[in-house]
């Protein structure tokens, strides 16, 4: 008999823990009941404070749960209760999020949350009561977990509260806390959700107070921040100009592609993609970066692409970036070799520290330092590399014919063996284009011979060995200095130099030493520190295939491959992040970065392809064959949902001729990527010339057959397409080769499969009746009645009555030729044995052929005859029929649905 007040304050006082939360979670309809009364609102509102003290966690946290549904209803109801939430209800909450329980803090940051979203807390209490106490949670001398959360919490609310109070009182304290030195989880958070606090301030405080704290991050000590600043990286670029982005995030994010940390380089790689994306030229994309944010013209989703109506070059400044290494030339007149190298050293442990990074900055100064002798394009002034950059590969800017012998070739046991060959007399211009291209290999292979090179290779090898021991546990450092132990073998031979050299210049003489006009001299020498050398050379091979990713160095190949990276040069993005975007592809990738690498590389090539339009797609078109041949169906099955929006990039020539042949394999894939190509099997259709589209007709056939026959969803999708594939066919082709696929799928066992199909039916016979050939229609309507009406079976028969249900609501056909050619048939089966077909029948004529204006109006002979049937109906021995055939019974609409989906069911 207590009131709704009294009740509450006697069981907010109980010693119960149960009764308290009970209270707790009976707030909201205690507050319903006393509503009318504002000073029992209130009232209510002040127990809701007094209970907001409870010592128990648990009834703290039920009370938070239950804020956001009063605070709604206090909005509700604002006329009676103003202010109510302001005074009573948001203190809790901003108290709450400095509770000493952990399940307190996060239930009242989830309610903050709903609030700000639901727009519930007023932008002056935002203001005044909400940041400042997370800025002082946020405060150095602030207890570690309370300073995590409240970053987390500051920097999902910036989206809510907009721009002007993120800038004046959240983005400062973001800003410091990026440079927190003591908690690495503080500065993890904020490169998090770096990307949503440029998106919010805009460009201009980005580019100004931003990046120098996201630079900062991205070289972090923790693996765990650099790889969440590689998430991020998209976000972060869309909020920047496009000098920026191509001067600075460049080089930054070729970085963190070649992070020492296997995770950073995975995070990087999944991020490389989306980052290239942000090159686009709105001229010929059809992308634009509106208000800070990636917007698409064509709304579609970020991972999906936009109709590039380009054929033009995109107007971008050919800025390649060069990054890991420096450019090597060489300074005699032989310059027509130049050639880039880019070397990275696989670092394989997780190590934070900057000792760390400064030891990989040193494996790569010295390996590269120590390989030098055996590049015959090096000049040993230019030898050292900056930074440790891209992955290791070759990248051959020279244009010449001339090929020259790999050292594998020069060097190994079956020359020093065979039988020397005769002299062999050559073509005169041969012989001086030899002489001039290594002419000035044997000076630079002498000068960089030095016992001098030799003894500083090996005092930095000895270093670097010394800081690799501590984690020789790691299979893969235990590798690096087995690398490094064999090539600090190979410069011990420093003290035999003279005779190396000596025999050195022999062997190079073997090929190349022009001793007498129009002569090569072939002659090999024999002598007993032949093996040593030849072993010496093959351990720094071997040290070089390792760095190099055991990448091939003889000079055909590089000649070979220098083709191969022509065809593959653009100017919309720096050249740097299209190579790593393609060597993703590589099956040694998938081994030190990521399994799902090549997935991946799949998932974004759709964008990647918009940005550098259709001219730059002889980029891409390697990759996309190897990604479609790839043997994990999950790449294909990616590519195949994808490739109809490449297709709408590339235009009618390049998806004949490129897409095509892909296309076609999808399609006796395996279920799983067939699904892709048929759900998307119109949007690719319908950009074919028509020749090519009536060639996938004959085809249609096969999507019936799948691996799996209990995969009925694959042929609900199948008739889904076949009604949007009506409209690229003509009326000859829909009757010859739809009809029979749709026919089939009307008999199948899967209910779900047939609606659509009897949708499929109707849709046919309207673009029949449409094109104005009675002749295809008649036979249309025949073969039903054959094929259905006059089925033995009764699913047969009941299906016609379905199809005759679907062309009357859905006016596929005029009444009066209905009630002509198909209306006698399906009277008919009014006198059919079996009463679910005459149920169906009942209430097809009941609830949908005399609802019709054409049986409503006009007395006809058509009319007569279905209410003769209906009385007949009317007269049923099944109780069923007589039921539906009698009344109409409009108030049952939704168990004669049920009826009529079980009675469907066979």
């Amino acid at each position: 008999m207590l009131t709704p007040i009294g009740r509450l304050d006697k069981y907010a006082s109980s010693e119960n823990i149960f009764n308290r939360q009970m209270v707790a979670r009976s707030l909201l309809d205690t507050l319903k009941e006393v509503s009318e009364d504002e000073r029992d609102c209130i009232a209510v509102l002040e127990r809701v404070t007094k209970l907001s003290e409870d010592s128990e966690p648990t009834v703290r946290a039920e009370l938070m749960e239950q804020v956001p549904h009063l605070a709604m209803f206090c909005q509700e109801n604002r006329p009676s209760i103003p202010h109510a939430f302001s005074k009573y209800l948001l203190p809790i909450v901003v108290r709450y999020l400095a509770d000493q329980n952990n399940q307190v803090r996060k239930t009242s940051q989830a309610a903050l949350l709903v609030l700000l979203e639901q727009e519930l807390i007023e932008r002056s209490d935002v203001e005044s009561k909400v940041c400042p106490v997370l800025i002082d949670l946020t405060a150095p001398d602030s207890n570690d977990d309370v300073k995590t959360e409240a970053v987390a919490i500051m920097c999902k609310m910036a989206s809510m509260v907009g721009k002007d109070i993120t800038e004046r009182l959240i983005l400062p304290r973001f800003c410091e806390m990026c440079c927190d030195c003591r908690m690495f989880h503080v500065r993890k958070v904020c490169a998090a959700n770096f990307g949503d606090i440029c998106s919010v301030v805009g460009q201009e405080a980005t580019e100004k107070m931003l990046l120098p704290r996201f630079f900062q991050l991205c070289y972090d000590n923790v693996w765990g921040v650099r790889k969440a600043c590689a998430e991020c990286f998209m976000a972060v670029s869309c909020a920047t100009s496009q000098e920026l982005r191509r001067t600075k995030l460049s080089a930054l994010f070729i970085n963190l592609i070649s992070d020492p940390s296997r995770w950073v380089r995975q995070a990087a790689f999944q991020s490389l993609g989306p980052f290239i994306s942000t090159f686009a030229n709105p001229s010929s994309s059809g992308q634009y970066f509106k208000e800070e944010e990636c917007t698409n013209t064509m709304n579609e989703k970020p991972s999906e692409v936009d109709e590039s109506n380009s054929n033009h070059v995109l107007d971008m400044t050919n800025e390649r970036i060069s990054v890991g290494a420096d450019i090597i030339t060489e300074d005699s007149a032989a310059s027509d070799s130049l050639v880039n190298f880019n070397v990275q050293l696989e670092a394989g442990t997780e190590d934070e520290s900057e000792e760390a990074s400064k030891d990989t900055v040193h494996q790569h100064d010295i390996l590269s330092l120590c390989t030098l002798p055996l590049e015959s394009t090096v000049d040993s002034d230019e030898s050292k590399q900056n930074c440790p950059g891209t992955h290791a590969h070759i990248l051959p800017d020279l244009e010449t014919a001339n090929s020259t012998i790999s050292e594998q070739e020069l060097y190994n046991s079956f020359h020093y063996w065979r039988t020397p060959i005769p002299d062999i007399d050559i073509d005169l211009e041969l012989r001086q284009a030899e002489n001039e291209m290594f002419g000035s290999e044997r000076q630079r292979e002498s000068s960089l011979g030095s016992p001098n090179i030799t003894m500083a290779t090996r005092k930095e090898l000895e270093e670097m060995l010394e800081n690799l021991e501590p984690h020789i546990d790691d299979p893969d450092v235990k590798a690096q200095v087995d690398v490094l132990t064999a090539a600090l073998k190979a410069s011990s031979l420093g003290t035999r130099e003279e005779s190396k050299l000596s025999f050195l210049n022999m062997e190079i003489g073997y090929h190349h030493d022009l001793t007498e006009p129009g002569k090569i001299n072939c002659k090999i020498s024999r002598d007993d520190s032949a093996p040593l050398i030849s072993d010496s050379v093959e351990c720094i091979q071997s040290t070089l295939g390792y760095i190099h990713n055991d990448s091939d160095l003889s000079t055909r190949s590089i000649f070979s491959h220098n083709e191969e990276k022509k065809s593959k040069v653009q100017d919309v993005v720096p050249q740097a992040l299209l190579d790593q975007y393609l060597s993703m592809t590589d099956p040694s990738r998938a081994q030190t970065v990521d399994t799902e690498i090549a997935k991946h590389c799949a998932y974004s090539i759709p964008g990647v392809a918009l940005t550098l339009g259709r001219q730059n797609w002889h980029c891409l078109r390697d990759t996309y064959e190897t990604l479609a041949a790839d043997m994990q169906w999950k790449v294909r099955r990616t590519l195949a949902f994808s490739i109809h929006e490449l297709a709408l990039i590339l235009g009618d020539s390049l998806t004949a001729a490129d897409l095509l042949p892909i296309f076609n394999g999808f399609l006796k894939d395996l279920d799983e990527v067939r699904i892709g190509v048929l759900k998307h099997l119109y949007d690719f259709l319908k950009l074919l010339q028509q020749d090519k589209r009536r060639e996938y007709l004959y085809q249609l056939q096969e999507f019936l057959v799948t691996d799996n026959v209990r995969n009925w969803r694959f042929r609900a999708e199948l008739a889904e397409q076949l009604i949007l594939l009506l409209e690229l066919y003509s009326a000859r082709d829909i009757y010859d080769y739809l009809l029979p696929i749709a026919v089939n799928l009307c008999g199948d066992k899967i209910s779900s499969v047939r609606w659509i199909s009897y949708k499929l039916v109707s849709e046919m016979v309207k673009k029949l009746y449409q094109a104005s050939n009675p002749v295809l229609l008649l036979d249309l309507l025949n073969k039903l009645v054959e094929q259905f009406c006059q089925s033995p079976k009764w699913s047969g028969r009941q299906t016609f009555v379905f199809i005759c249900q679907a062309l009357i609501e859905d006016d596929c056909l005029p009444m009066d030729q209905f009630a002509i050619h198909v209306m006698p048939h399906l009277l008919h089966l009014a006198s059919d044995r079996v009463p679910n077909v005459r149920v169906l029948l009942a209430k097809t004529l009941k609830q949908t052929l005399l609802e019709k204006e054409y049986f409503l109006t006009s007395a006809n002979s058509h009319q007569e005859a279905v209410e003769q049937t209906i009385m007949a109906l009317q007269m049923d021995p099944d109780s069923d029929v007589k039921y539906f055939a009698s009344i109409h019974p409009a108030s049952t609409k939704h168990t004669d649905d049920a009826l009529s989906t079980a009675s469907s069911t066979y």
